[in-house]
């Protein structure tokens, strides 16, 4: 019976890849770190636990360890399956980065083998170099695919002609040491609506771990708007302004559509507990001794 609960849920299928899956010790070991008291946990909070797609996927392993009805079952496996097709949706767009077709700065780049230091992970520089050109193409997007009618002015912002986009300060923090094999995804969003007089903004940048399914790298780029002509700040331009604004506001409604989505996902997984390890009758399924 174990076995079939485990081939339903991709990620925790001992069939799958080793990027999808799973340790087998923290998803099947009943003394799983999640307590009673935090499955409980308000699920209005869940997104600001950074590792709450780790912590999902364990507590419905623990579900499924402890045992499940067939309908409870086939929840779980709907739960999982969308966990494993949306993941980047889920975690990304709950913050209000734009994961949809031209929003990506890079989608699934390649981490090579000479990337990684003496210390056999990927060097602190790397992360910096991902999001810069990320941040260009994020950019080129604008002007290839999102607003090609002012192609030219975008594609030179990032050239010393006329007016541009400077890089006056970067911050990188770093969550966990990649290596290699992997690869990243690395995504930018405004922090704030730009006005008439902007004339520097804020960029949170997220790189991916695709092995990992979770955040490798945050950055933080402190953009200014630089004319190289009068050698000052200058505020954006009408075409810039109209683009950005419009950014602004789908990454707050993707920031809402997908918070909802995972507060909704967090709701089921305590229905799966309640009705599992976390009942008042609850005993635990150690199967059949029959083969």
């Amino acid at each position: 019976m174990r076995q079939q609960h485990l081939a339903l849920c991709p990620f925790l299928s001992t069939s799958c890849n080793p990027a999808q899956r799973v340790g087998r010790a923290a998803l099947f070991s009943t003394s799983c770190r999640l307590s009673r008291a935090q499955s409980k946990e308000d699920v209005t909070n869940n997104i600001s636990n950074p590792r709450w797609l780790s912590d999902l996927k364990i507590r419905i392993g623990k579900c499924m360890t402890f045992g499940l009805k067939p309908d409870h079952t086939i929840e779980a496996a709907k739960i999982c399956q969308e966990i494993a097709r949306d993941w980047r949706d889920l975690i990304a767009g709950s913050e209000g980065y734009l994961t949809g077709p031209g929003r990506k700065g890079l989608f699934r780049q390649e981490v090579v083998w000479g990337e990684m230091d003496s210390m056999g992970h990927v060097n602190n520089v790397t992360y910096n170099r991902y999001a810069e050109s990320a941040r260009i193409n994020w950019a080129q997007n604008f002007a290839n695919i999102l607003d090609p009618h002012h192609k030219k002015e975008w594609s030179q912002l990032w050239t010393p002609q006329g007016e541009g986009l400077i890089l006056r300060s970067i911050r990188t923090d770093f969550k966990f040491p990649m290596t290699w094999p992997d690869h990243v995804t690395v995504m930018h969003k405004l922090r704030s609506k730009p006005s008439d007089e902007t004339n520097s903004f804020i960029l949170d940048v997220l790189i991916l771990s695709e092995r990992h399914r979770r955040p490798a790298a945050r950055c933080v780029e402190d953009i200014v708007v630089y004319d190289y002509k009068e050698g000052k700040k200058t505020p954006l331009r009408p075409f810039m302004l109209k683009q950005f604004r419009q950014t602004f506001e789908l990454q707050e409604q993707a920031k809402k559509k997908y918070g909802e989505r995972v507060r909704y996902l967090t709701s089921k997984v305590r229905e799966l507990e309640q009705n599992s390890w976390d009942r008042a009758d609850s005993v635990e399924d150690f199967g059949s001794a029959k083969t």
